[in-house]
């Protein structure tokens, strides 16, 4: 039996890369890590060359002081998280006419559970969750459109639970799974 070739290790841009050092900034100066670690992290972050090398920098690193919560607001405009980024355990995102996009995909989940609060009044939202993620969205109330969501046909276990709820008004949640 052959085996079938193996993709190659998804790659990842420099706003990825500039996230995790400014991460490892952040910790360092908070007084959270030594000036021996931030070096290596540093180094492991800029010679990253894969996804797969460059998350382990951001995993490896003390959780933050701040609390579980995190809010991402905006009156109009977009709001848009993706790459290498610490997911809380709660996610508050407020948008009044804008547009979201929240890429999770290649997010760090140090919660087993998260939940994504969702006050949105006209505009779209885009949720890429990972591959193995099981979505719930029995505690969104949506008012003008339905939400599209299609659960895959195979789940893999061992991903996060993301349930998101709240409020939209006028514009239509997408959320989606990651492509392998």
């Amino acid at each position: 039996m052959t085996s079938l070739p193996e993709d190659p290790p998804p790659l990842f841009g420099e706003d990825d890369r500039d996230t995790v050092v400014q991460r490892v900034q952040q910790a360092y100066a908070e007084g959270r890590i030594s000036h021996e670690e931030m070096d290596e992290h540093l180094h492991q972050a800029l010679t990253a060359t894969t996804h797969s090398e460059l998350v382990p920098v951001l995993a490896s690193l003390p959780a933050e002081k701040a609390g579980t919560t995190s809010t991402i607001a905006a009156a109009g405009g977009r709001i848009k998280r993706r790459g290498a980024w610490r997911v809380p355990r709660t996610l508050k995102v407020v948008s009044a006419f804008g547009r979201v996009r929240l890429d999770l995909s290649r997010a760090v989940f140090e919660h087993p559970v998260v939940d994504i609060e969702l006050e949105l009044g006209t505009g779209r939202a885009r949720i890429t969750v990972p591959r193995d993620a099981i979505v719930d969205l029995d505690g969104l109330h949506t008012g003008w459109k339905d939400t599209f969501y299609k659960p895959p046909q195979r789940s893999l276990p061992g991903g996060p639970r993301i349930r998101i709820s709240g409020t939209m008004g006028f514009g239509r949640l997408k959320v989606r799974h990651a492509r392998p």
